[in-house]
């Protein structure tokens, strides 16, 4: 069985898969990193897959489930390294993963993190006090909630 290091740098835990994942691999992981979260209180969770060659309708799930649970626990999740051909195999299988935030690069992946975790600066307003002030489509929140 291969275990998946968890390491915590700053607010984020960062997992880095270093070989195919089993099925039984992927439920420690989900397991491990739900533990890390309640034990450290991080913010973000950093899913690396670059080495993941092989998908199947189960991992894909269970790449959704791990961000929802992370989600309850109080931190968003951002999987980086996804293939082509692992991409290409999820969107065949119609997985869709909803809520997971993806990123081509850890680099990318961690600068994502850091968006989606900040504290909202002071004095910012959200999307629906803008339109509830008249602001038009220039000035109203788009899908991620940014003003367009």
């Amino acid at each position: 069985m291969a275990r998946v290091p968890i390491v915590r740098v700053g607010d984020t835990l960062i997992a880095t898969v270093v070989e195919d994942l089993q099925d039984g691999d992927a439920l420690q992981l989900q397991e491990d990193l739900g533990r890390a979260l309640e034990r450290t209180g991080a913010r973000g969770v950093l899913l690396d897959l670059s080495v993941v060659e092989l998908v199947d309708s189960f991992l894909g799930r269970l790449l959704n489930d791990v961000a929802a649970a992370t989600r309850l626990l109080g931190a968003a999740t951002v999987v980086v390294g996804i293939r082509p051909a692992v991409a290409i195999t999820l969107v065949e299988l119609g997985l869709e993963l909803r809520g997971v935030h993806t990123a081509l690069t850890p680099d990318r992946g961690l600068a994502l993190l850091d968006r989606l975790t900040a504290p909202p600066a002071a004095g910012r307003t959200g999307g629906a006090v803008s339109r509830r002030r008249g602001a038009g489509p220039s000035g109203s929140a788009g899908e991620n909630g940014r003003a367009r």
